[in-house]
């Protein structure tokens, strides 16, 4: 099978042995983003602040590969908090149009980076 990988010029860096996107046939893996900055600095004192700087990112990784945020078909958020649920999907609205991709939020104890959001998503070339 051909893969693909992908990275923004302006992304964030991987912060492991992963690529931050990989293509195979039809669809486009996106690894999960944080709100780190082209330097690898957090932005972002809260949830909704760093939610805003990670589909920022979302959105320059699915670029490289041709894509817009309407690819988008599955993304799960991994919150540390639950509690700031309201607040990042207010941010994630403005990012995402209907028909909107499907979508899992799980509370986790700890993101890499000590981060309060991470999202991962699966997008379909059309």
């Amino acid at each position: 099978m051909d893969r693909s990988t992908y990275a923004a010029a302006d992304g964030a860096p991987a912060v492991g042995p992963y690529s931050p996107a990989v293509g195979a046939g039809d669809l486009v893996f996106i690894s999960g983003q944080l709100a780190l900055d082209a330097g690898g600095t957090m932005v972002g004192a809260t949830a909704a602040e760093q939610a805003r700087k990670a589909l920022e990112n979302l959105r320059s990784l699915l670029g490289s590969a041709g894509l817009g945020m309407d690819a988008v078909v599955k993304t799960t958020i991994f919150l540390q908090d639950m509690g700031a649920f309201a607040d990042v999907n207010a941010v994630y609205a403005e990012f995402f149009a209907e028909p909107f991709p499907a979508r899992s939020t799980v509370e986790v104890a700890r993101l890499p980076k000590d981060a309060l959001f991470e999202i991962e998503a699966i997008a379909v070339r059309a």
